[in-house]
């Protein structure tokens, strides 16, 4: 029965990049425009909602969103996330209405199509250089000025397929204690089921996420960077931890 899967998923692949290129031609003259000034960056990000609202619906993702505490669009914020899927960024496009840049591998630059406007609108990091980081720190503090929000996956790549959550890096918590910002736990709960980065995987269906309540960073020094980084991981991975039961649970 699985041999039959194999055509499904390669043609499920395929599709996914088409639906990723299809809004990008379209909208291409505005996207050179909107990220032609880092002033126009919220432009940008609305049409990179549309970009990721055409995709995960393209895909048959049924995305519902739970918030305990809802962005003030006046404020910036530190999102951190869960990282599981190559889907993860849309849905982080669509979840919040709030303008935020991501912190993201400076290897993605290298996409076609896609890799023209991540670089030019994503703070890029090459992780192997301690140059490369403290350059981020100084870009992300120019767009927190600007009013922008910073999102972030901390733990720094995607972990194996058995791993439920990995370790996170402190870089996120750092700055969100430099710029007394609030952090904004997510938790995605479906996305590696639905489009993990094994290739013969996944598939259509319900993609959850849920914005946790905020966590202040008002009067926190770098001392506390670890203690605020395992109160943020350890709700995701309660809440991941519970999920992973409530689903796994044989009926009585």
């Amino acid at each position: 029965m699985a041999l039959f899967k194999y055509p499904f998923w390669v043609l499920y692949r395929i599709w996914f990049y088409i639906l990723v290129a299809i809004p990008i031609i379209v909208m291409f003259p505005l996207l050179i425009v909107s990220i032609s000034k880092e002033k126009w960056y919220p432009l940008f990000f609305r049409l990179a909602r549309i970009w990721s609202k055409f995709i995960l619906i393209g895909m048959g993702f049924a995305y519902a969103i739970k918030k305990e505490e809802i962005p003030d669009p006046n404020k910036s914020y530190m999102f951190v996330a869960n990282h599981t899927s190559m889907a993860d960024i849309m849905l982080m496009f669509v979840l919040s209405k709030n303008p935020f840049v991501f912190v993201g591998k400076q290897e993605l630059a290298k996409i076609p199509l896609f890799g023209l406007f991540y670089k030019r609108t994503s703070i890029l990091v090459d992780r192997s250089s301690a140059k490369s980081r403290q350059a981020v720190f100084l870009r992300a503090q120019r767009r927190l000025k600007q009013g922008v929000s910073i999102c972030i996956f901390p733990e720094g790549g995607v972990p194996e397929e058995d791993v439920l959550l990995d370790a996170f890096k402190d870089g996120a918590f750092r700055l969100a204690i430099n710029h007394q910002i609030p952090i904004v736990p997510i938790t995605f709960y479906d996305n590696k089921k639905r489009f993990s980065y094994t290739f013969f995987s996944g598939g259509p269906g319900k993609m959850r996420a849920k914005i946790h309540k905020f966590i202040k960073t008002e009067g926190l020094t770098i001392a506390d960077t670890k203690a605020l980084n395992e109160k943020a991981r350890t709700l995701i991975w309660d809440e991941l931890s519970n999920s992973k039961l409530i689903e796994t649970k044989k009926p009585l």
